[in-house]
């Protein structure tokens, strides 16, 4: 198998790769429309749509030189080159597309995409390595950073929010890799995470009476479960008079408040030198006098400031992390504050931990790709040495369909919150309705869930 790829230069399996027969023409053309636009094509004051009719009017005329061509390929040429000069080549069309989540570039022959939660292979292909390599420059170049064989992997933002994962040669064995995580322009909210029954309208009102309360809330989950969704959609409770500040490290929340200050970390320069840490932007959050500190995802040392800011008078701030269930997500936060580098015992971690927490969301991506919030689970006192976890709404799976779909809901265990204090004391209710045992989910069922 090994050699068969290396003589190849192909995997066994793959569709053979057809050259497209205008590679060479389009290049041509490609560089004959740069260099006669030059600076122009950089110019910030231009309106994109008339820049977009020059670079058009361009090629056309560069195109009417050859013979030869059919109009529907003079009109593919138009619209492929241009994409190659403006946007992102042949994956502009699926940036464009609203139903799609992911964008994944294994090489310049094999491309994938995640629509509904499913992945499916697509037609679109790059010319070549060196096509697929001028458009990531471009894609870096866009927020300041590069990529080359000296700094092959970089993380990048485009213009409309979206991430974008590159990695070369020598890193990558398989050419050039990008993987674009797509957000919608418009920011889910929680009405629409009802209606893909991500939530339950009784989860609903839960969630945005505890957001109201100012309880500490960590979203936990694995990747693309739809963490960073569910955190903008909860926002929308907290109120417009509170003074937020988010800290991130490629920007995707998008707070809707009047008072909202967004932070965003820094990598290395050229130099190695110049980064700025997760950790030392929320370290700053503290000086900078915010009612709650919203963290896009915890990764390393910062959980140990998180923690010490839920604990002196930051209420009502969130954060996410990756985790496979509640009980994992507070073994995580244990194991990213003793990467703060200070040898804390153990169960000083944890009282921190159980002071600091209020309420453990676990979201999962099922098998259908549907993104459900699994367990809303409150975190209570320490027992001995041990943080106490109560489940207060679990997701039952009534029936999994032949072609694999779901369905089920998430329930109310029928205990009431010991944080229903916090409640009180703020003048706010917990109607003793939202955790009605009537719609519990059977005794059996929760002793599972709990293993």
């Amino acid at each position: 198998m090994e050699l068969f790829e290396r003589l190849s230069g192909t995997r066994p399996e793959a569709a053979p790769v057809t050259k497209d027969p205008f590679a060479d023409l389009k290049d041509t053309i490609h560089r004959a429309v740069i260099t006669g636009l030059g600076p122009r094509l950089y110019n910030t004051d231009t309106d994109p749509e008339t820049l977009r009719q020059r670079v058009i009017t361009d090629i056309q005329a560069q195109l009417s030189q050859e013979g030869g061509i059919s109009r529907e390929d003079r009109d593919r040429l138009v619209t492929e080159t241009a994409d190659d000069i403006l946007g992102h080549g042949p994956i502009e069309r699926l940036l464009a597309d609203e139903t799609i989540t992911e964008i994944m570039v294994n090489g310049p022959h094999d491309i994938w995409i995640e629509r509904g939660g499913r992945l499916h292979q697509t037609p679109i292909r790059f010319t070549d390595d060196s096509h697929l390599r001028r458009i990531i420059n471009k894609m870096v170049a866009q927020v300041g950073r590069r990529i080359d064989e000296s700094s092959p992997m970089v993380d990048a933002r485009l213009p409309d929010g979206s991430r974008v994962n590159a990695i070369i040669h020598p890193l990558s064995l398989s050419g050039p890799l990008v993987t674009i995580r797509k957000f919608p322009e418009r920011r889910m909210d929680l009405a629409d995470l009802v209606r893909l029954h991500t939530l339950t309208t009784e989860t609903l009102d839960f969630l945005q009476r505890c957001v109201g309360t100012k309880l500490n809330i960590l979203i936990s989950g694995g990747t693309g479960s739809g963490k960073t969704t569910l955190l903008n959609a909860l926002s929308s409770a907290i109120p417009d008079d509170d003074r937020i500040v988010t800290v991130e490290e490629t920007a995707e929340l998008r707070l809707l408040q009047r008072h909202v200050l967004r932070l965003e970390s820094r990598p290395k320069n050229l130099e190695g030198e110049g980064e700025i840490t997760i950790r030392e932007l929320v370290r700053n959050t503290l000086r900078m006098r915010p009612d709650r500190i919203v963290v896009g995802e915890v990764r390393a040392g910062e959980a140990l400031d998180m923690l010490q800011a839920m604990n002196t008078g930051h209420d009502g701030s969130m954060c996410t992390l990756h985790a496979n269930t509640p009980r994992d997500a507070l073994a995580r936060v244990e194991t990213m504050v003793l990467m703060a580098g200070y040898d804390l015992p153990i169960r000083a971690i944890r009282q921190q931990v159980a002071s600091a927490l209020d309420l453990v969301v676990h979201l999962e991506r099922l098998q259908d790709g549907s993104r459900r919030v699994m367990y809303i689970s409150e975190v209570q006192h320490m027992e001995g040495d041990i943080i106490s976890l109560q489940d207060l709404f679990v997701f039952k799976v009534d029936e999994v369909g032949a072609d694999r779909s779901v369905s089920g809901r998430l329930l109310p265990t029928g205990v009431r919150p010991a944080f229903s204090n916090k409640f009180e004391r703020r003048g706010a209710t917990l109607p003793p309705s939202l955790f009605a045992s009537s719609r519990a989910p059977t005794h059996d069922f929760l002793r599972a869930a709990s293993r």
